[in-house]
């Protein structure tokens, strides 16, 4: 199965490491040459940026979703398909996510970490049924894997649960197996509607 449309989560900022920015790279270029849409934050700044302008400089596809607030502070990157600005940083995830097949987290912050974890949750919780990638490019998403694991061994998450998560270390790997995969059945606590 092949995704029309790819919401990737990341830094903005570029990182220490050089294999941040080759992987970003990498990865808009392969987003562009499957003519999967970039669904992303908006920015013009760090990973966010150099995903964006890549899949751009291939001729892709790129909407950007961007809070007000941001956007007034010319972060924004203003060489995109589609760039929508909404109200709130809660708007933004909300369309972010209707706007995407699948889900993609790369090395960043505590904003990609909230997304990456809000979107996991949303799955849990039966709100959407589409596969979540993280790209863990030189082991950058290791230790939160660790953690998921512990809370699984403790009894917080449900075996099942962790199989959420689709990982791999290369940009190729990761689409190929994020479009094979099914998400495990959802809890189905509460309807889409509902939240």
């Amino acid at each position: 199965m092949s995704f029309r449309s790819a919401c990737v989560f990341c830094g903005s900022r570029q990182g220490r490491r050089e294999e941040y920015q080759s992987a970003a790279v990498a990865l808009g270029g392969l987003l562009a040459q499957r003519q999967t849409t970039l669904v992303y934050g908006g920015g013009s700044v760090g990973l966010m940026g150099v995903v964006a302008t890549t899949v751009m400089q291939a001729g892709g596809r790129v909407i950007g979703v961007i809070p007000e607030a941001l956007a007034t502070k010319e972060v924004a990157h203003d060489g995109l398909t589609e760039l929508r600005v909404v109200p709130t940083m809660h708007a933004r995830k909300a369309l972010m996510a209707e706007l995407s097949d699948t889900f993609i987290a790369m090395p960043g912050g505590l904003g990609t970490f909230e997304e990456l974890f809000e979107i996991v949750t949303w799955s849990q919780l039966g709100i959407h049924s589409k596969p979540v990638g993280l790209l863990n490019v030189g082991g950058y998403f290791d230790a939160l894997l660790a953690l998921v694991d512990h809370a699984t061994r403790e009894g917080f998450v449900d075996p099942e649960q962790r199989a959420i998560f689709v990982e791999a270390d290369r940009p190729e790997e990761l689409l190929d197996r994020l479009a094979r995969h099914r998400p495990p059945a959802a809890m189905a606590w509460v309807r889409p509607e509902e939240t």
